[in-house]
């Protein structure tokens, strides 16, 4: 098979990229110390002072199965709200939508599994039955007047089925436009992702959606974030995922370790002459507050 080749090759670069802080929940959610309300609600805010413009600040989750997500809606009360941020939580179903729509937030990301055995190991369902939530979540948001975000996990790879398919993929991402999701992210969960697989997917995907609206979420496993960052920009992707510190890892994916770092996607878009529109020394100030807080 020939790799597809995208137009306009390595010189053609946007001018701009979208940064989607998810350090606050995607980076915390599995980290081996759990952090109280008002540490996460400091990074929260010292991230959106260094520029963060998106900012997953918590999960309405299951406590019970995600302790470190305890507190959100206090999380939530916390934050200081500033005009033309967007301040994310995850909801994995209608009563984790309630919960968040209670605490005032007006962004929320929801989810389906490429595979049925994430699926199961996540959530406990199937990808169909996940599908079928995602639906749900999606119609109630919508008549709240909640943006959301459609979230494929396991896109490039799942830690129990091995390698995902561009059509499973499509699949699943095409059910999430469909829904009426305002944007649609591509999760590489286990971090197996390289430039190769990221042409078969958005080649694949390119049919029903520009790459230019898709957003990507890599995990810097066997150290090819920064690879699939690039290849993903030469596709004209303008938006990416990134954690303070390089925090992060799936608690349901055996094997994931953190996500790409914020630090290292600043660094990587400035070599290129990319705005980002965030100060990499106060993103960089911001993770080293939260592994030495203030007493």
């Amino acid at each position: 098979m020939t790799t597809p080749i995208p137009a306009g090759g390595a010189d053609s670069l946007p001018p701009r990229i979208d940064v989607c802080e998810v350090g606050p929940r995607d980076g915390l959610q599995n980290h081996p110390v759990i952090y109280p309300v008002e540490a996460r609600v400091r990074l929260v805010d010292a991230l959106v002072e260094a520029g963060a413009r998106y900012v997953e600040a918590a999960a309405f989750v299951r406590e019970d199965r995600v302790p470190a997500m305890a507190g959100a809606a206090e999380v939530f009360r916390g934050i200081e709200r500033r005009p033309g941020v967007r301040y994310a939580a995850l909801v994995p179903n209608l009563r984790g939508l309630e919960r968040a729509l209670t605490a005032g937030v007006d962004a929320v990301v929801t989810w389906a599994s490429a595979t049925d055995s994430f699926a199961q190991s996540n959530t406990g369902r199937t990808v169909e039955s996940e599908l079928s939530g995602v639906l749900d979540v999606v119609r109630e948001a919508r008549e709240a007047g909640t943006w959301i975000r459609g979230f494929v996990s396991v896109a490039f790879g799942c830690p129990f089925e091995g390698a995902v398919s561009p059509e499973t993929v499509y699949r699943v991402a095409s059910a999430l436009l469909d829904s009426g999701v305002d944007r649609l992210a591509l999760g590489d969960t286990i971090g197996v992702a390289t430039p190769r697989d990221v042409d078969l997917v958005l080649d694949r995907l390119s049919a029903v959606i520009d790459p230019s609206k898709i957003e990507l979420h890599f995990h810097d496993t066997r150290k090819t974030a920064l690879a699939n960052v690039f290849r993903a920009l030469q596709w004209g992707v303008t938006t990416f995922d990134s954690s303070v510190a390089g925090l992060g890892g799936c608690p349901f994916a055996p094997g994931a370790s953190g996500n790409l770092g914020t630090e290292e996607l600043l660094y990587l878009a400035r070599g290129l002459g990319i705005e980002t529109g965030m100060d990499a020394a106060k993103v960089r100030v911001a993770g080293q507050d939260l592994v030495v807080p203030r007493v």
